[in-house]
């Protein structure tokens, strides 16, 4: 432990291990010299007897590996093959040595953890006004690659942020199933950007069941873009520049086969996103270190110092008092909801709907426009299913994505 040469029995040959720095026991404080051969504190439990009187027993040879490899889980080269078991406890292990704190190796314990187990260490991500985090923990956010919920409401994305990149990567393209992107002025050309992958590559998001694009400055323009998601069954729509009428029910039933819902959907609400997995832990202890960033101890007088109080210290606590991103009022928020479902596929679409999707200003009947957007969506129910180079032909490179693609 000294930082000795280290030699390692494997298979009957003995060979040496270099270019590994372990880490360093905590000091303990004690009247004794220093020797590595007396076993450390953290290697006993201690109790009190009946009597009062003080009594250790010493861990188990397994809780003294697992400690130890939590110490230095930034020399293990992959846990896939491992026990969920074993993951479980070297991840709690870890993370109660505040491993996944320090910027230099958590990015890439996570990723270890998530190449092995997956899901289990986080499949649903809830990071609603919460941009401070994101921004501060944007390389590790980025290694929980088995999301299937993820809730960016109110992160100040804009147009252009280093998200979508990770959004529309393969990484997700098998996994996530419900995106919040709502409040993050988010206008068409965000959107187009962010689809852009999607519609020139053919790939990504596959899976997407559930989008929130509320509360940001899109318009009917945008719907176009969203035409590349083939599982799509909920979107949300409402505090936008689309107006409830005729026209809008018209375009969404055209374009991506979703009907207008009188009631808000369950699916919508937000107290049902959570962030669940291993890592719910974490994730809330990078928060708490954040909100102290401003409390750190004193440092020395200096130039650096001063930069780093006025101004990356500054920037935090700004960002972390600023009001998020809210509703004007709760009854605006109910009376502007627009949302929209795929009816079930042997299911007729409600009569309540009749007038306003299938009204036809040259007197058809309209039954008969009933029965053709029936077929409409028969066949792009079945093209779903089909190759993704057989999507719809509104996916079609325009003269704007191909500039966007030049911009690459």
């Amino acid at each position: 432990m000294d930082n000795s040469t280290i030699y390692v029995r494997e298979r009957g040959n003995l060979r040496r291990v270099s270019d590994i720095v372990l880490a360093q026991p905590k000091p303990v404080s004690s009247c004794r010299r220093t020797n590595p051969f007396v076993l450390r504190k953290e290697h006993f439990i201690f109790t009190y007897n009946a009597e009062g009187s003080l009594r250790y027993t010493t861990k188990s040879l397994f809780d003294i590996t697992l400690l130890f490899v939590a110490d230095n889980i930034h020399h293990v080269d992959s846990l896939v093959g491992f026990p969920d078991q074993i993951g479980d406890r070297l991840f709690a292990a870890a993370e109660e040595n505040r491993v996944f704190l320090n910027a230099d190796i958590s990015s890439k314990a996570l990723q270890l953890f998530s190449d092995a187990y997956g899901e289990m260490v986080l499949g649903s991500l809830c990071l609603r006004n919460r941009f401070p985090l994101l921004h501060e923990r944007m390389n590790e956010i980025k290694t929980f690659h088995s999301l299937k919920s993820l809730d960016l409401f109110g992160c100040r994305l804009g147009d252009d942020h280093e998200i979508f990149q990770h959004l529309t990567s393969s990484s997700l393209a098998s996994s996530l199933k419900q995106l919040s992107i709502g409040g993050n002025k988010l206008s068409d050309v965000g959107l187009q950007r962010l689809t852009a992958p999607i519609r020139m590559l053919r790939k990504g998001l596959d899976c997407l069941q559930l989008l929130d694009v509320s509360y940001n400055p899109i318009s009917v323009r945008a719907l176009r873009y969203i035409t590349c998601f083939p599982k799509l069954e909920n979107l949300d729509v409402s505090g936008t520049s689309l107006k409830l009428g005729t026209g809008l029910k018209t375009n969404i039933w055209d374009l991506l086969g979703l009907i207008y819902s009188e009631e808000s959907l369950d699916s919508f609400d937000h107290s049902r996103c959570k962030t669940e997995g291993w890592a719910e832990q974490v994730v809330n202890q990078w928060e708490t270190n954040n909100s102290q960033m401003p409390e750190q101890k004193k440092i020395d007088e200096s130039r650096t110092s001063a930069l780093r109080f006025f101004g990356r210290q500054k920037f935090v606590r700004d960002v972390l008092n600023a009001a998020p991103l809210v509703c004007e009022s709760e009854e605006e928020a109910k009376r502007e909801r627009l949302h929209f479902f795929r009816p079930a596929a042997n299911s007729h679409i409600p009569q309540k709907e009749t007038p306003s999707t299938t009204t036809n200003q040259q007197g058809k009947p309209s039954w008969h426009n009933i029965k053709k957007r029936q077929r409409q969506s028969e066949r792009r129910d079945s093209s779903s299913q089909s190759p993704p180079t057989k999507r719809l032909p509104s996916s079609a490179l325009t003269a704007e994505d191909l500039d966007l693609l030049n911009n690459y």
